[in-house]
């Protein structure tokens, strides 16, 4: 199992009611709107690492042919309750069990897992996709890897490195894009953002 460790995990489970009022989605979402918009209506959607099920509920809302899936039990509960959405419970080596997909959305999910895991991971979604598929990944930029404030483990990425590993897994980065932003913790933290296709 190379999704997020007991501690990320447990974090989320006793979390989740609250991360759930802090990140709604009740907006619409300019990087979600792109993404959506390059996909063939109703195609089939893959929103991995959903959390609270916003996204996956707006995937659905917009007519596509969404799947969900989350390693925390607590969210699954939540993206139920708040959303209507049926979550799959299960870490990230649970995709290629989930047939192929139009697009993949990784939405500060795959921060989680272990560097060593993340090219096993990033060739599992290539091949979860079809040809031309849309990929959206979202990490935090930095180096190595830490603990944040409630004790969840990033792994820390530069530019170079993920559109290299992006690159390695068969995928054509499209589209970068860089921000900053306050988390769960509180803290305000760069990040990166990459659309490709398979």
């Amino acid at each position: 199992m190379t999704g997020p460790d007991p501690e990320t995990r447990a974090v989320y489970d006793a979390k989740a009611a609250e991360y759930a009022r802090r990140f709604s989605w009740a907006a619409p979402y300019d990087p979600l709107t792109a993404f959506l918009a390059a996909l063939p209506p109703g195609g089939r959607v893959l929103d991995l690492g959903c959390g609270t099920g916003g996204a996956a509920a707006q995937m659905r809302d917009a007519g596509f042919d969404a799947v969900a899936l989350d390693a925390s039990s607590g969210m699954v509960a939540e993206a139920w309750a708040r959303h209507g959405v049926s979550v799959d419970l299960g870490d990230f080596d649970a995709v290629p069990s989930l047939g192929r997909f139009d697009g993949i959305w990784a939405h500060f999910s795959l921060l989680h897992a272990p560097r060593s895991a993340l090219p096993r991971h990033l060739g599992d979604i290539h091949a979860a996709l079809f040809q031309g598929g849309v990929f959206l990944i979202a990490m935090k930029t930095g180096t190595g890897s830490a603990r944040d404030r409630l004790g969840r483990r990033y792994t820390y990425v530069t530019e170079t490195e993920l559109t290299g590993m992006l690159t390695e897994a068969g995928f054509t980065p499209i589209r970068t894009e860089h921000g900053a932003g306050a988390g769960l913790d509180g803290t305000v933290a760069p990040w990166i953002m990459v659309t490709a296709h398979a």
